[in-house]
């Protein structure tokens, strides 16, 4: 059985994470898991083993392994690197369930990979979490596999968080916003068990409401997928904190693609093909899981907020705006029904602010909060900053938040209390309200980051399917080899994909004859020349002998060959299409702009493929030249439908070369009108033998 098998191992994982008997090895730091286990109220036995204490932390100690009761359940073990090896045979042999690994001196030190590898042959079909490792909290069943301090507490249900940081992980548990922590996993150096075991594993326990994930890099893409659509099955939405830019681009000195896309453009789309909120804050992180807790599901982001501040109202407007999160206009009826209950005075809106008419006013308040509630929108949110707890002075705070519950009560709606800033809710007041699943937010733009990341965690994912497509990483510049553009568009035209009718010319009377009497493009053509207006080596508007003649003189001593093509002049927009490589997610599509201007505008999309056609369709509108394409100002409509035919094609001939393409770009795709199709003007495509 191999534990790379995600078929085979959730059953020995859930044993690890959910155990009935710990065993603990090593001095202090073995002892410090003793205690946590001890302090939080483990309810299944704790066996320390210790060759030389009779007592550890009040339990009784065992002189070995062989002097168990059972096999335990979970073993952390606090011992060297070369001791490890020894144990982790051991407790395989034994029979144990799983081992957390404190060690360090493995692959992450120059020395370190036999001993590693020596760790994982020892291990056979036994999961290890590390090494590396601080391990893990277990909050809901009181197993916490855990050596140093923590902040969380015995919960019923809550959020699942996977970390690769095992400093990150003692500080999230040290949060302040009554969010339940069911699970803290650190992964150490993933030497068997990654990120998408663990995700698994969560995901099927009905107590975990949201999955939150610090990732500094995702090792096997395809199993990351897989584990995101299962725990979307259960139900559970998967956010997302990223670290580090991606190094997918930055071979890229020839095309535009990976430098107008950006380094994390490839995980991006990633995370959005399989609906993972991606967020860039730990503030967004926890906000988000919150949401998460809270509400199952975001289907609808939209937001109409409460205050009783005309200053507020318009900050939150702006952090919405900034962060695209809607909060659309009242109906003429809602807002009717929320004018009957507030003072004439008051004009409203949305964002709403009530003055401070009826502040305090329990009964006043429970009527206009319940009538805001009935606007329909995704969420309702009431901004209130309690003050210092020392003033003794939140009874009509504490009257707001009873009106808010009783409303949310009333209608079914989601609500939420929103403090413009971290100080301004306090810890009593966070817990007050998470207990009731009202979400305890703190800062408009975290808040905001937060809703889009949940409403993005709630939606379906696309079937995402890597195979091949990450099965190698950039091989480097010295093999990757250059077509030129006639190679290239030929390669284009076997595909379906219309090309300019023209030839390449060796001579000056082939380039005359090729012309004819049209208008043409002429260009030097060499695998080495991939931004051919920056060498001078295009020339446009071409027509006649005289013409042709002279810049075929110019172009050939830039290159022996020179490509004589039709000159399109009917285009209604331009568009860029590019195909690279990221060393995670494999080929990626970007779709943006296109033409002279493209890296200026930088308007582009980046999607995994293989993407739907209604996908394609979707982005290109989207893009700036999709208004073009739609029609800009009365102009003549483009032919979107052949774009996105094309785009299907250029999709094609990247999966059917995806073992050799390293680069291929279409630089401009020129839209004519509708009915008369698209033509791919120049092309670049690098492969690696």
């Amino acid at each position: 059985m191999s534990w790379r098998d995600p078929l085979d191992y959730s059953a020995s994982l859930t044993r690890l994470l959910r155990p009935s008997t710990i065993a603990v090895i090593g001095g202090k730091w073995a002892e410090a898991v003793v205690l946590s286990c001890s302090e939080i109220g483990f309810a299944g036995e704790i066996w320390p083993v210790h060759p030389h204490k009779d007592m550890v932390a009040g339990h009784k100690a065992y002189p070995d392994l062989a002097a168990l009761p059972a096999p335990p359940d979970a073993v952390f073990l606090g011992v060297n690197r070369k001791t490890s090896i020894d144990m982790v045979g051991q407790l395989s042999a034994m029979g144990a369930g799983g081992v957390v690994t404190f060690a360090s001196g493995f692959a992450e030190v120059e020395d370190g990979k036999a001993f590693q590898d020596q760790l994982v042959a020892a291990a056979g079909d036994m999961p290890i979490l590390g090494p590396n490792c601080y391990g893990m909290i277990n909050y809901l069943d009181g197993a916490l596999l855990w050596p140093d301090v923590h902040g969380g507490k015995p919960v019923e249900r809550g959020v699942a968080i996977i970390t690769q940081s095992s400093n990150l992980a003692i500080n999230l548990t040290m949060q302040r916003g009554g969010l339940p922590i069911a699970y803290i996993l650190t992964l150490g150096n993933q030497a068997m068990i990654g990120m998408a075991d663990l995700i698994r594993v969560v995901a099927a326990d009905e107590r975990v409401t949201g999955i939150g994930l610090h990732i500094e890099g995702i090792n096997d893409a395809n199993a990351f997928a897989a584990a995101v659509h299962e725990a979307k099955q259960h139900g559970k939405g998967v956010l997302a904190l990223k670290a580090g830019l991606s190094e997918a681009a930055q071979h890229m000195t020839v095309s535009h693609t990976a430098s107008l896309a950006g380094g994390m453009a490839a995980s991006r789309a990633f995370f959005d093909a399989l609906g993972v909120g991606e967020v860039d804050s730990i503030d967004a992180l926890m906000g988000g899981l919150t949401l998460l807790h809270c509400y199952g599901q975001l289907d609808d982001p939209s937001l109409l907020t409460m205050s009783c501040s005309g200053g507020e109202a318009s900050l939150i407007a702006d952090a919405a705006e900034r962060g695209n999160v809607p909060m659309p206009p009242l109906s003429p009826e809602a807002a009717a029904r929320i004018e009957a209950t507030v003072n004439p005075l008051v004009t409203v809106s949305n964002p709403f602010d009530y003055h401070t008419f009826d502040w305090g006013d329990g009964p006043r308040l429970e009527a206009s909060f319940t009538a805001a509630m009935q606007a329909g929108m995704g969420i309702t949110a009431l901004i209130i900053d309690f003050p210092k707890l020392e003033l003794g002075r939140a009874d009509a705070w504490k009257t707001a938040l009873d009106a808010l519950l009783a409303g949310s009560q009333t209608t079914g709606a989601k609500a939420m209390v929103l403090a413009s800033m971290a100080d301004g809710l306090p810890e009593q007041w966070a817990n007050w309200l998470m207990e009731r699943d009202i979400p305890a937010m703190r800062g408009f733009d975290h808040t905001i980051a937060a809703i889009k990341a949940a409403h993005q965690a709630s939606q379906p994912s696309r079937a995402v399917t890597l195979s091949g497509l990450a099965a190698r990483m950039s091989l480097g510049q010295s093999q990757i080899i250059n077509k030129n553009e006639h190679e290239g568009k030929t390669l284009l035209a076997q595909h379906g994909i219309t090309i300019p009718h023209g030839g390449i010319a060796e001579s000056q009377d082939e380039a005359i004859a090729l012309a004819s009497d049209r208008l043409v493009v002429m260009k030097a053509v060499s695998a080495e020349l991939s931004h051919k207006t920056e060498a001078d080596a295009v020339r446009l508007g071409i027509k006649g002998k005289d013409q042709v003649a002279e810049a075929y003189r110019h172009l050939s001593q830039i290159s022996p060959q020179v490509l004589v093509e039709d000159m399109i002049t009917d285009s209604v927009a331009e568009v860029i299409i590019g195909i690279s490589r990221d060393p995670v997610v494999g080929l990626y599509l970007m779709l943006g702009t296109g033409g002279v201007m493209a890296e200026l505008l930088r308007d582009t999309i980046t999607l995994i493929m293989p993407s739907p056609a209604e996908e394609i369709e979707k982005t290109i509108t989207q893009l700036k030249a999709g208004a073009l394409i739609g029609g800009w100002r009365g102009k003549a409509k483009g032919d979107l439908k052949a774009a996105v035919a094309a785009i299907l094609s250029v999709q094609d001939i990247a999966l059917d070369c995806q073992d050799k393409l390293e680069d291929l770009e279409i630089n401009p795709l020129m839209i004519r009108p509708e009915g008369k199709g698209v033509v791919a003007v120049d092309v670049l495509i690098r492969v690696n033998p």
